[in-house]
């Protein structure tokens, strides 16, 4: 079975997007396919994980956040956000607070923001994808970018330069608000500026030195969380329509490099930190096979990442 006929056999939160992005399938025939993403398969059994109060809980006490982490996975599988199932998803957890005594956010809502730029940018991402009003949250991180354009969660310590973590954070939340109507001119030139930070540094280079930033970059994993590799950022550049740059040439590279041959791309870097909650086999099933595995995320975004470096666009 060739890659695409693969990623064609799969969940339908893989089916609709490949479908969209790597097929001519007509518009209605990726419709019925992405509604299935709430009836059927992962999405359908990621949302009937939920306690009756519409959060999940896997046992752990920050409960908010493995809310918040399950509405980031059914955002990558494209979940409609219209449907009745998102809305009545959402509606019960619209005002959900954090639980944290030792911060200054304990008790406001989640959708509020806290005080992390990369963990503001995926509460962007989700509210806004969801149709909640994130506006107050856009304008924190619009008044937090850095002079080289990125974006750093260590900026309150002193750090006076971007990171790739918290820079592709925020630049997806702020993509995902602008397409639920919250554009501007203040975040195009935003915007921009955060993708001049990612193009100058080639996606994984020191733009001092030269010098690679770390070698994880060029490691694939999925679901990624807060964490950057190249595979991240070129989709983030895909999705935003970026027009395909030649300082992209090596993180295209990295990319072909990974291709196996049987045209899949494997699952690689596992991240054993926090965001372990984030993984399905914690809320009680698998996306993929395992590390070092054919994985069909990875194989779907590097597909479809190439097909657009290749066409100019």
């Amino acid at each position: 079975m060739n890659a695409l006929d693969w990623l064609l056999d799969a969940d339908p939160a893989i089916r609709w997007q490949a479908l969209r992005d790597l097929t001519d399938a007509p518009a209605d025939q990726v419709a019925a396919e992405r509604a299935r993403v709430a009836v059927e398969g992962w999405g359908a059994q990621l949302l009937a994980m939920r306690r009756d109060d519409g959060q999940w809980d896997i046992g752990k006490a920050d409960t908010e956040w493995i809310t918040l982490l399950a509405l980031g996975l059914l955002r990558d599988m494209g979940l409609d956000p219209t449907c009745d199932e998102a809305r009545a998803a959402i509606d019960l957890v619209r005002h959900v607070p954090w639980h944290n005594p030792w911060a200054e956010w304990d008790g406001q809502r989640v959708f509020d923001g806290e005080v992390e730029p990369c963990i503001n940018g995926r509460i962007v991402a989700i509210g806004a994808y969801f149709g909640l009003d994130v506006t107050a949250v856009v304008k924190r991180l619009l008044g937090e970018q850095m002079a080289d354009g990125g974006w750093n969660c260590e900026q309150e310590n002193g750090s006076t330069r971007g990171s790739f973590h918290t820079t592709i954070n925020v630049l997806e939340g702020l993509l995902q608000h602008e397409r639920a109507g919250g554009g501007s001119d203040k975040l195009t030139t935003a915007t921009a500026r955060g993708q001049v930070y990612l193009l100058e540094r080639g996606l994984l280079r020191r733009l001092s030195t030269g010098g690679l930033i770390d070698p994880e970059f060029s490691r694939f994993s999925y679901p990624t969380g807060w964490h950057y590799d190249v595979l991240r950022g070129l989709d983030y550049l895909r999705d935003a329509a970026v027009p395909p740059d030649p300082r992209l040439a090596e993180a295209i590279e990295v990319v072909r490099a990974k291709e196996d041959d049987d045209g899949r791309w494997p699952l690689e870097n596992p991240h054993e930190s926090e965001m372990v909650n984030a993984r399905v086999r914690d809320l009680g099933f698998d996306m993929d096979e395992g590390e070092g595995r054919p994985s069909r995320w990875n194989t779907l975004r590097a597909m479809r990442v190439l097909a657009w470096f290749e066409r100019g666009g």
